[in-house]
């Protein structure tokens, strides 16, 4: 067990990064008690709709859509420490300024919508900075535990964030769990503040760092196939399958017919799941194949396709949970994939690119997902997306074959068995190999 714990949590070793992922885990867990208590009160001002979820999810990541790719240039031009105090000062006096018109009971739905927005806009430029970030808290070897930690971190938060706004919502009402969140939202800005600039891993800054160019990221990813297909998968899964947001309030209180507290069951339910797959992926030392990155977005348009047809409150409880762990275990691949394959001058710019594909597409995606629900009902919302991303990986996965040449093998005996072959020995021992019962070992 000490061998396990050592190994799963070696970058807590590491000052800055103990520093880094104290701050945001006080940060998220504030952020996931605000989101929730949010959702819970456009739900109460507007009826009921899950067009205007759709509405706030979309206003809340339109920023991402419009400044990511500026942020990502930023970061590898400026420092990216200074550049986290910035944004996460800004973000804590946004929300402030919204938790008192919530607390003083003036809030009407258009202030919702506004500060929404404008948290976006500080979350835009902060998410690929911080991304980048990571890279300079710890040593290369350390880069994909850490990637993992920093999940980790935000998928504990996922936990503790809605199961206490919902007893908050239950007993204080929505007013006072604003002013608590935004409160521990403060954080990062201390934390950033407590490194040691000295103890960041910088040797790899060039001194073309302070002209690095948009374009030239963006030129940058397009020679590099690599890099441009899990890319693209992760635009559609982004768009298409992580809105739960939008669905699983929608699905509590207008199908379930189900209380606050019970909604955060829900989402505790999805991030427990979460945190399991990003704890799985912590024990990674090199950079994932394609096929894992497949495998797992197989298993979670499966999953999500499944979701949307459960019966009860309970059976999408229980079903959030491996839902929320392929969820994760896909995103952690697919951005260690980009992450370890990237040149770092240009880490700020790529990152910026997956941030804007993973989180810029939301918009559009929570938009359809409030319209369909509103339209043909919220579980049928759910399974489309599952059914979408179940079919994207499928062609992702054709696209990896043809352009590898390699094949896929299923052998029945002795038992059921699926194998990589490899083009240049297709009569060899292959290099990788899958039991069927385990989709996401598929590298």
């Amino acid at each position: 067990m000490r061998a396990v714990l050592s190994t799963t949590f070696r970058s807590l070793q590491v000052r800055n990064y103990r520093y880094f992922a104290t701050g945001q885990l006080i940060k998220l867990v504030g952020v996931w008690m605000m989101s929730t208590a949010q959702d819970w009160l456009v739900l109460d001002l507007s009826g009921n709709s899950p067009g205007a979820l759709g509405v706030v999810t979309a206003l809340q990541f339109t920023p991402v859509l419009l400044l990511t790719l500026w942020g990502g240039t930023l970061a590898d031009r400026y420092d990216k420490r200074q550049l986290l105090i910035l944004a996460n000062a800004a973000f804590a006096v946004t929300a402030m300024t919204f938790a008192v018109l919530v607390a003083s009971g003036v809030v009407v739905l258009w202030h919702v919508f506004l500060f929404a927005a404008l948290l976006g806009v500080a979350n835009a430029i902060e998410t690929p900075v911080r991304q980048s970030f990571v890279s300079e808290l710890v040593e290369l070897p350390l880069l994909p535990n850490a990637l993992a930690l920093s999940a980790a971190t935000f998928n504990s938060a996922r936990i503790a964030g809605p199961a206490l706004a919902g007893i908050a919502l239950a007993t204080l009402h929505t007013g006072p769990v604003f002013l608590i969140a935004t409160a521990l939202s403060v954080a990062p800005v201390f934390s950033y503040r407590r490194m040691r600039p000295a103890e960041l891993y910088r040797e790899e800054r060039t001194r073309k760092a302070g002209r690095a160019g948009l374009l030239d990221g963006l030129r940058y990813v397009r020679n590099r196939p690599d890099l441009v297909l899990p890319i693209a998968l992760m635009a559609v899964v982004g768009m298409i399958g992580f809105n739960f947001p939008v669905t699983l309030a929608a699905l509590s209180k207008i199908n379930f017919h189900a209380g606050p507290s019970s909604f955060g069951l829900l989402s505790t339910g999805l991030a427990v799941g979460a945190l399991a797959g990003a704890l799985a992926g912590s024990a990674r030392r090199a950079r994932p194949s394609m096929y894992v990155v497949v495998g797992a977005a197989l298993a979670f348009g499966l999953l999500e396709f499944a979701l949307g047809f459960a019966p009860t409150f309970a059976v999408a409880a229980l079903l959030l949970v491996p839902t929320g762990f392929f969820s994760m275990f896909l995103a952690q691949a697919a951005n260690h994939r980009v992450q370890m394959g990237v040149d770092a001058a240009y880490r700020g710019r790529v990152m910026s690119l997956y941030v804007l594909v993973f989180l810029g597409t939301t918009p559009i995606g929570a938009s359809l997902a409030g319209w369909w629900g509103e339209h043909f009902g919220v579980p049928a919302s759910i399974w489309l997306a599952g059914l979408i991303c179940f079919v994207a990986a499928l062609g992702t996965l054709a696209w990896q074959l043809i352009s590898s040449g390699e094949r896929l093998r299923l052998r029945f005996r002795p038992r059921p068995r699926l194998t990589l072959v490899h083009p240049a020995a297709p009569t060899a021992e292959p290099a990788t190999s899958v039991e069927c019962s385990r989709p996401t070992a598929a590298a």
